[in-house]
């Protein structure tokens, strides 16, 4: 993942045009139920974990501190997760209202977080630790019925194959020269590892091609090789372009679907799943210094409003090196889960609603049933457009009725102040018989 101090760098993808992939995917029935499956679970743990949680300076440390590789390697003797426990993790998910994560196979320092054979710069065979947590976790999380994907990095600035350079890694002290096919090659083995191991596989989140947009990334072999070996797999890319052929699902960074606030993203949605990411505070990998904790109703509302765009929410945590979770994420997934618990029907299988978002909130629905989310809103009544069908309103969880007036052009809303909530005031519209 990246910062704001790496705009520039990534700015670049959006004056390409596309990249040369042939149009020939067609997705398996399996990955089109995966696909439904997907749009319906709506929220998702992202875990940025690896060596670097050892400076505990996010997960660009090697970058942004211009550490060579020697350097770097030094911290993997360091790095002994104990603490460590997929049972727990999984479970905070679960209780937080999550149906998936996504985890870090391996990051853009080119650490793998398995005991890969095609290097020995892993968990396994470079840490103390010496054992797989994305085992445990693929155990784990069949055994608390959650599904895992697999972030992968494309990007690598310790592999010396990785040539010629990009835009980032410059500072890792590389010998000039190598082979990118050859890098290529040790990417689709590692990426087989991972898709033979583990059991389901849930997707494959790329991220990284943005470092070489005008590349030869072998997309069509790569895609190709995951919905062979998993046909049931998601495919997405974190490249900041329109969706390519062989992809399953389109994310957006930091950004809710069209919006571009954090200057890389594109505003151009396919048609495909939609999955935004966000961080509880700046950081994504371990930041010890970094305390901007988003507040429980911030993170609230950007799921919500991910619901509204038609998309999945894919919150971050960054564990200490140590295994640990912040005890300041635990709180606010705990806090997520409480909302979840009593709002979650409104999140969950929907899709977005027929009143588009609008700054005062979004709409979800779910078969016949429109959840009307009003997030930010201080007046006594609230304007909306004509939505055919509806006879009323009542507040969700209860069985007061609201006052809705139908006028020529539209509907006046009336939420009365016992009615409101101070987080998300949520309004079913009632469609007649």
């Amino acid at each position: 993942m990246k910062t704001l101090r790496h705009v520039l760098i990534l700015v670049s993808v959006l004056l390409i045009a596309g990249v040369a992939v042939s149009q020939t995917y067609q997705p398996s029935e399996s990955n089109l139920k995966a696909r439904e499956w997907f749009q319906d679970a709506k929220f998702g743990m992202f875990i940025h974990w690896g060596v670097y949680s050892v400076p505990a300076d996010g997960e660009w440390v090697m970058e942004n501190k211009k550490i060579p590789v020697a350097e770097y390697e030094k911290f993997a003797p360091q790095f002994n997760p104990v603490e460590f426990s997929a049972a727990n993790i999984v479970a905070l998910a679960k209780s937080a209202g999550m149906k998936y994560i996504t985890i870090t196979s391996k990051h853009h320092d080119g650490f793998a977080m398995w005991g890969t054979r095609q290097t020995k710069w892993n968990i396994v065979d470079a840490t103390p630790y010496a054992k797989d947590p994305l085992k445990q976790l693929a155990e784990e999380c069949r055994k608390q019925g959650i599904k895992l994907f697999f972030y992968h990095s494309q990007l690598d600035w310790h592999n010396p194959d990785y040539w010629p350079l990009g835009g980032t890694g410059h500072s890792a002290g590389r010998p000039e020269g190598g082979d990118f096919n050859r890098y290529l090659d040790f990417m689709d083995s590692q990426l087989t590892e991972l898709l033979t191991q583990y059991g389901d596989v849930g997707g494959i989140w790329f991220d990284g091609m943005w470092d070489k947009p005008q590349a030869d990334w072998r997309l069509n072999r790569t895609y190709s090789l995951i919905h062979k070996l998993q046909p049931a797999a998601l495919i997405g890319s974190n490249h900041h372009q329109a969706p390519i052929d062989g992809e399953d699902f389109q994310m957006f960074e930091k950004d809710l679907p069209g919006a571009n606030t954090a200057g890389f993203n594109t505003t151009k949605i396919g048609k495909l799943p939609l999955e935004t990411c966000e961080t509880v505070n700046g950081a994504w990998g371990y930041n010890k210094s970094d305390k901007n904790f988003k507040s429980v109703s911030v993170l609230i509302h950007y799921l919500v409003r991910a619901a509204g765009a038609n998309a999945n929410f894919l919150l971050n945590i960054g564990p200490m090196s140590s295994g640990q979770v912040q005890p300041e994420f635990v709180e606010r997934l705990h806090a997520l889960g409480d909302w979840m618990g009593k709002n979650g029907d409104t999140i969950h299988g929907t899709r977005g609603g027929p009143i588009t978002p609008r700054s005062w909130g979004v709409s979800t629905q779910k078969g016949d049933k429109i959840y009307l989310h009003v997030l930010d809103w201080q007046d006594e009544y609230l304007a909306l457009p004509t939505v055919a069908g509806i006879r009323g309103a009542h507040l969700f969880g209860a069985n007061q009725q609201l006052e809705l007036k139908k006028l020529d052009d539209g509907m006046l809303l009336r939420i009365p102040d016992e009615g409101r909530d101070s987080v998300d005031t949520i309004v079913v519209l009632d469609k007649a018989n």
